[in-house]
């Protein structure tokens, strides 16, 4: 009974990972319908971040915010690479392409990781490395057919530019000094990735007129504050210290495929045979990369809150 108890538990956890971190490219895309998307990056993470650190306090207390100098700046560091150049970035590509082909590109993230193993001289196995060929393939099919298909050039490079940011940041989050507890080093990202959008909204002239944001872009920020943000994580968080993490990783590879559907059935986004192609091969690449890396290895081992392989969850 208890088994199955924890069986349950899992798999629900799992299930909303999978849906709420594949939907977060739809909210974006409702978001900044009338919010500008680099202030609307900032006006979630800097109101993510209180909530996550007021709710770890009432949890744990103040001890679970013990850091040093470098803990606190190496957190954010990450934060912003993965929130102020990845996610932020994430929603300037959603002016110009479909949250879906946004969703299939950031797949790409685990075939970065690979790149960035192979230039500290972390030799990957043969699979792995199959896997990153196969998988870049599709990313320059999709960037090709995407562009042809009647999303913007400009939009797929910024997405590629997100992706490599998130990349970089996730890379950069095992080698530098972090706070122990995710929660709170998750905290400080968002704070500082959510600072940093705003020094970049301003200098890039984005004008925040909040009079003008529909209900619906209020909607949207919302669930992505509440539900992507913290729900997500926090569900996550929770997986990593209760599941195999060859399990929990397979999110790299549903969250594209979750975003694509919700792009066609609620934005009525198209969707051509080409760039389904594409994205499956770069699936079947990630996927390879991520069975081959975690076989058989259940020891949880701490990683962003985005998905990951996902710079909008």
């Amino acid at each position: 009974m208890g088994q199955n108890t924890h069986d349950l538990r899992v798999w629900t956890a799992l299930a909303t990972v999978y849906i709420v971190w594949g939907s977060t490219y739809l909210g974006i895309m409702i978001a900044i319908e009338s919010i500008p998307p680099l202030y609307s990056g900032a006006m979630r993470f800097l109101v993510a971040a209180p909530l996550l650190a007021l709710g770890l306090l009432w949890r744990r207390g103040r001890g679970a915010f013990a850091m040093n100098r470098r803990e606190f700046l190496g957190a954010a560091l990450v934060g912003v690479l993965l929130l102020t150049g990845g996610n932020g970035l994430v929603s300037v590509a959603e002016q110009h392409i479909s949250s879906g082909l946004a969703a299939l590109l950031v797949a790409s993230v685990p075939l970065w990781l690979v790149l960035f193993r192979l230039l500290v001289r972390d030799r990957p196995q043969v699979l792995t490395l199959a896997g990153v060929l196969v998988g870049f393939g599709g990313v320059a099919a999709l960037s090709l057919t995407g562009s042809e298909g009647g999303s913007s050039t400009t939009g797929v490079v910024v997405i590629l530019i997100a992706s490599l940011s998130w990349s970089i940041g996730s890379f950069l989050s095992a080698r530098l000094p972090m706070p122990k507890d995710p929660f709170a080093a998750s905290s400080v990202e968002m704070l500082a990735g959510g600072a940093a959008l705003v020094v970049v909204a301003m200098a890039a002239g984005e004008h925040l007129d909040v009079a003008q944001i529909t209900g619906r872009s209020w909607a949207g920020l919302g669930y992505l504050i509440l539900v992507g943000s913290l729900v997500g994580f926090t569900s996550y968080v929770w997986l990593l210290g209760n599941a195999p993490i060859s399990l929990v990783s397979t999110y790299a590879y549903v969250n594209p495929v979750v975003a694509v559907i919700l792009g066609i059935v609620v934005l009525g986004e198209t969707a051509t045979t080409s760039m389904l192609l594409g994205g499956l091969v770069i699936i079947v690449g990630v996927a390879l990369v991520v069975s081959t890396e975690r076989r058989g290895s259940r020891t949880p081992r701490r990683q962003e809150p985005v998905p990951e392989t996902a710079p909008s969850g």
